[in-house]
């Protein structure tokens, strides 16, 4: 008995030659108001901008922007976060923004000064920074 040879019927329509979904074009946002996020801690300084929703759009840190150890914690390698951050916003149209510090950290006036000359027009800078009403409770008292 002989097998017959596979064959697969062509492919008729506009997809016809075409490789499908090669080189597509990337759906870019237009984004007019977002919220920019600055959580300054001891050791690093992070900048997400989201959407009004909440979506994350672009995010830096000071560790991703090539600074080690102890030069993460200064104010200018957030201020260079936040310009690296913002960058890609400003290019998708981003016009207003609220931004929203939390943390004790040096980088909070570095981050926000970067925001500044940055060109989008800030409606409110709030300060979020957790703060315990009663705290964690305390260690037992020690015996010797």
């Amino acid at each position: 008995m002989a097998t017959k040879p596979l064959l697969r019927p062509m492919r008729t329509g506009s997809r016809k030659n075409r490789r499908i979904g090669w080189r597509k074009k990337k759906n870019v946002r237009k984004i007019p108001k977002g919220v920019i996020h600055v959580q300054a801690g001891f050791n690093n300084t992070i900048v997400t901008v989201t959407d009004v929703r909440g979506r994350v759009i672009s995010w830096s840190s000071a560790g991703a922007c090539g600074f080690k150890s102890s030069r993460r914690k200064t104010p200018f390698a957030a201020q260079t976060a936040a310009g690296d951050a913002i960058r890609t916003v400003v290019d998708q149209g981003m016009k207003r923004a609220e931004v929203m510090i939390k943390g004790p950290g040096l980088g909070r006036d570095g981050a926000l000064r970067a925001i500044r000359k940055s060109g989008i027009r800030l409606s409110f800078v709030r300060d979020v920074t957790p703060m315990p009403h009663n705290g964690c409770r305390p260690p037992k008292k020690r015996r010797l």
